[in-house]
């Protein structure tokens, strides 16, 4: 699938109803989510893989994985987003395995070939993307996220001893009003996708 038409298909994705403020709840835009998507499939990260879309909200990443051949499991703390992320999913018609999970907490074993994340950037509750980065690592060999851009020379300290940074790309996140506490209608950050991959 080329790009334009993965981001066609995506922009089909129905969002948060009531987005939480305190969970960062910001549906990744359909260009940007494409673009990700893309850039993993190219790499050949995601057709005939096991995925998991940490924090997948109501599914922009896990559907567009799936649509691109993955076998998926999407994890999200919140079960109103899980609920909306089936029903998007019945609409695509693709199968994926949905789980309400607190990574934070969690001591299950969940093996995958990649994680795919848009993880809080930490606006609301400092340090919100850690768990986020340290779950993925030890989840799959393979993530790529969106973090905000100037985040590489944290990444690689943090990561120092877990990971490398083997691509990065330049994007835009545009970040729609839907908070209080918002005062423009829409907001574009500059924010890059970031390729880790485990040290073995």
């Amino acid at each position: 699938m080329k790009l334009r038409q993965l981001e066609m298909c995506l922009q089909k994705v129905q969002g948060f109803h009531s987005p939480v403020a305190d969970l960062e709840q910001y549906m990744t835009p359909a260009p940007l989510a494409a673009r990700l998507l893309h850039e993993a499939a190219l790499a050949g990260d995601i057709e005939g893989m096991k995925v998991v879309d940490l924090g997948c909200g109501t599914g922009m990443l896990s559907i567009g994985a799936a649509l691109l051949g993955a076998t998926v499991i999407g994890i999200d703390i919140d079960e109103a987003a899980l609920k909306i992320a089936r029903k998007n999913a019945e609409a695509f018609g693709v199968d994926i395995e949905w789980r309400r999970m607190r990574i934070d907490e969690n001591t299950e074993l969940l093996t995958a070939d990649t994680v795919l994340m848009n993880p809080p950037f930490g606006a609301q509750k400092e340090h919100a993307d850690r768990p986020f980065i340290d779950f993925a690592l030890q989840t799959a060999p393979v993530c790529y996220g969106i973090f905000n851009k100037g985040s590489i020379p944290f990444l690689k300290a943090y990561t120092k001893d877990t990971a490398v940074i083997t691509s990065k790309t330049a994007a835009l996140l545009n970040i729609p009003k839907q908070f209080a506490f918002h005062t423009k209608e829409n907001l574009e950050i500059p924010v890059e996708i970031i390729r880790l991959e485990r040290i073995s």
